[in-house]
């Protein structure tokens, strides 16, 4: 296979599709092509549909299907009309299959299975591709005996070459000789999924099939039915509407090693990284930047995305998936989210007893840290301990007997505070640190395992008036031994 650089065109109005397949969850990267594959057709106003490929029986469940459109919904990828389930078109696959065999475009393979094996042990042990040899190709269904089951294979052109002009790979082509006459329908009747796919995206209308670029070898033998039912293998066009489609084949994606993304870098669903605490607006930017840029810009809004979103910006290579980057776009999101929202998404992580109101209130010191929502709970779970609070064990070393004396003095100086503000409180704190000849982090380090049971947590004046001074005075006195 050769490759040069060129981009397809295409002036009808755009008609994408994602397609993924519910045998499992929705994996980042399939994630990625649909995105790219909705906001390519939301950049030039045009339709982006929904096609589950759910035709592997066994393995397809309808909690997978659930998964699917819940990760798509979450990412807030609307698409165009009713999803089309694959499964229940095979009338129609049959149909192309039946009207390509009729039109001499395919044929009948009575070949058995033990035959087809003999065959590729024979090409092995010759050192030759194992492909179909076309042994029926030219015979007479007569042949072979009266109702033996056959396949359907299509007639691939047998010289020359089948040229792609991918809006992402550029001018690539493949020597005929290398695509076999591949299996239309199978012996029960049923579709494969090279005749399934492009029955329904020609049905469907689409123009623009993005999808990764494990596919590509597929697209020379889908493009072999579009060209036999257009015409352009020869002969008549058997249907109308079945003109090609741009193919735009993205790169996939690596961890960062450079290997293929894979369970051993970490998450691979969408649900994944939501249960990490992941906002879904981080995710649908940091899979925009994948692989695609816009200068040196790294945050856009959806709005942005949209407008400036084009398939020629998509670098040829693989992409590096990077958790730390994830992260730290996380924390810029939460930083810049709603804390109302904020407060929605993190009080069932914490639990029933969960304070929204107290948690908005929180939620702007709260947030300043935070890289994920996990992490957010956690910083605010000390709001709704209760007392006498577990602590630590960093936390409980700092209260041994000078702590706990510290501790006793601090209660005595804050019982006696009538303006309970942040102000008020530091202005006091850093005083008494002055007198007893401290640094205030002397005075904060027990105060704060005291407050929360934890070395770390939100600065500590913002501790005291979130808690409040009756809340705060009282768990000051339970480990000071009052």
């Amino acid at each position: 296979m050769a490759s040069s650089s060129g981009n397809g065109s295409d002036q009808r109005p755009v008609v994408t599709r994602f397609a993924p397949s519910p045998t499992g969850f929705l994996h980042i990267g399939n994630a990625r092509t649909g995105l790219f594959s909705w906001l390519y057709a939301r950049h030039y106003g045009g339709k982006a549909l929904l096609r589950i490929e759910d035709t592997d029986k066994k393995r397809s469940t309808q909690e997978a299907i659930d998964v699917i459109l819940d990760g798509l919904d979450w990412l807030g990828l609307e698409f165009d009309g009713d999803a089309v389930y694959q499964s229940q078109r095979a009338d129609r696959h049959a149909e192309v299959a039946m009207k390509l065999l009729e039109a001499g475009h395919a044929y009948k393979c009575f070949a058995s299975s033990e035959e087809l094996a003999e065959m590729r042990e024979q090409q092995k042990a010759a050192k030759q591709p194992m492909r179909y040899d076309g042994r029926w190709r030219d015979r007479d269904p007569s042949e072979a005996a009266e109702g033996a089951p056959f396949t359907v294979r299509i007639k691939t052109p047998e010289g020359g070459e089948t040229v792609i002009n991918d809006a992402v790979q550029g001018r690539v082509k493949v020597d005929n000789r290398e695509i076999d006459d591949f299996i239309l329908l199978r012996a029960d009747g049923s579709p494969t999924y090279m005749l399934a796919v492009v029955v329904d995206d020609m049905d469907m209308g689409c123009t623009h099939i993005i999808r990764g670029d494990d596919h590509l070898n597929n697209a020379f033998r889908q493009i072999q039915v579009i060209r036999a039912m257009n015409g352009a293998n020869g002969g008549q066009a058997i249907e109308d509407g079945w003109e090609e489609p741009t193919y735009a084949h993205v790169p996939l994606i690596h961890g960062n090693d450079g290997a293929k993304l894979s369970k051993r870098h970490g998450a691979l669903g969408v649900r994944d990284y939501r249960e990490m605490g992941i906002l879904p607006e981080t995710l649908f930017n940091y899979l925009l930047r994948l692989g695609w840029g816009h200068g040196d810009q790294e945050e856009f809004s959806r709005d942005e995305a949209i407008a400036l979103f084009d398939i020629d910006a998509v670098n040829k290579g693989p992409s590096r998936f990077d958790m730390k980057k994830l992260l730290n776009m996380n924390g810029n999101y939460i930083r810049a989210a709603d804390d109302a929202r904020l407060a929605g998404m993190v009080a069932p992580l914490i639990g029933p007893d969960a304070d929204k109101a107290l948690l908005t209130q929180a939620m702007p010191v709260l947030k300043t840290r935070a890289r994920d929502l996990n992490e957010l709970a956690e910083g605010a779970s000390f709001l709704f301990k209760t007392r006498p609070l577990d602590l630590t064990e960093k936390a409980a070393g700092l209260l041994d007997e000078d702590g706990r004396q510290l501790l006793a003095a601090i209660f005595e100086r804050l019982q006696a505070e009538t303006d309970w503000t942040i102000e008020a409180l530091e202005a006091n704190l850093n005083a008494y640190a002055q007198e007893l000849e401290l640094g205030l982090g002397k005075l904060a380090q027990p105060l704060r395992a005291a407050l929360t049971g934890q070395t770390t947590s939100p600065g500590i004046f913002d501790v005291l008036v979130l808690l409040g001074r009756e809340e705060s005075l009282a768990r000051i006195n339970d480990q000071a031994g009052g």
